[in-house]
């Protein structure tokens, strides 16, 4: 078993592109809200291994609630991965460092690229990401196809928790198509206590 377990740890070396993230630095107050809603998630129960991410408008801090979110959760020792399904405005590519262009989850979704393709290592022991990759012309057909929930139902077999970042609600019909398709639990960061199971 412990031979098995090295061996997938070294092909996920090879496989796997690795990014630096830049870790924010929380004040106490911050840093025991992340915890509060960490043990939120962890007594909705094992079913709830799916988050999506959102805001009613732009700027609310979506983008470093799903960072932090999915950082408080591995370093809980939960192995954790973070889906850019922001296909229309990302900036989470912006908040970490590469060693090289990354493919993302416009490849995937495309067809371009298989999902060892985009999956990425961190600096963050337990903690993987997707990016969003290019913006396609049709995220929404794009998030509502079958490829996408192909990519959810393999992550759950691997992962403890998927964290997917959407678009902002009040514009894009692309939260709806992915919430539909994959009945999510919905977190809104604009207050830390509207999570709901």
């Amino acid at each position: 078993k412990e031979k098995t377990e090295t061996e997938k740890s070294q092909r996920e070396k090879i496989i796997m592109k690795e990014v630096n993230i830049y870790r924010q630095e929380l004040d106490y107050s911050a840093n025991e809200s992340y915890k509060s809603l960490r043990t939120n998630l962890l007594f909705c129960g094992e079913d709830k291994k799916v988050i999506a991410v959102t805001s009613c408008t732009p700027n609310e801090g979506k983008s470093s609630v799903s960072m932090q979110l999915g950082i408080s959760l591995a370093e809980s020792g939960k192995r954790v991965i973070l889906i850019d399904a922001d296909l229309r405005k990302s900036v989470l590519l912006g908040r970490t460092k590469t060693q090289k262009s990354v493919r993302g989850l416009a490849h995937f979704l495309s067809g371009q690229a298989t999902l060892e393709d985009v999956i990425c290592s961190t600096n963050v022991k337990n903690f993987y990401m997707i990016y969003s990759g290019p913006f396609p012309p049709n995220p929404a057909e794009l998030l509502g196809g079958k490829n996408f929930r192909s990519l959810l139902n393999a992550l759950r077999k691997v992962y403890d928790y998927v964290i997917v970042q959407m678009f902002f609600v009040n514009v894009s019909a692309d939260n709806y198509l992915i919430i539909r398709k994959t009945k999510f639990s919905v977190f809104h960061p604009k207050a830390m206590n509207s999570f709901r199971c």
